[in-house]
């Protein structure tokens, strides 16, 4: 049996990167590489970092946290269009933790 979890984009390019060595990807799986590629910002390492301290702020659910490692919002207006399907209103104080949070991974 499987277990769902969240995905950052740097881990999806590494796993696709391996495969791709073993065997031939599908056009889908090729279009899913080349995406994380040019959107997948920093490595795999430095992306579990920045999920675990994001989880570290309790208000962070856990895709939310992937989102903001793949995107790596830097203003205000990022990280609230991020939070904008959650049920909870950030704080200003709780957006520049979270800035100060992604500029470290810069």
């Amino acid at each position: 049996m499987s277990t769902e979890r969240y995905v950052p984009l740097t881990e999806i390019k590494e796993m696709m990167e391996k495969e791709s060595m073993l065997r031939e990807l599908t056009p889908e799986q090729k279009i899913a590489l080349d995406h994380a590629t040019k959107l997948g910002r920093g490595t795999k390492e430095s992306s579990k970092k920045l999920m675990k301290e994001l989880a570290e702020l309790n208000f962070v659910s856990e895709s939310v946290s992937v989102k903001i490692t793949d995107l790596m919002p830097t203003s205000p207006e990022d990280v609230r269009v991020l939070f904008s399907k959650e049920r909870i209103v950030l704080e200003k104080k709780q957006i520049e933790q979270i800035i100060k949070l992604v500029e470290k991974y810069l």
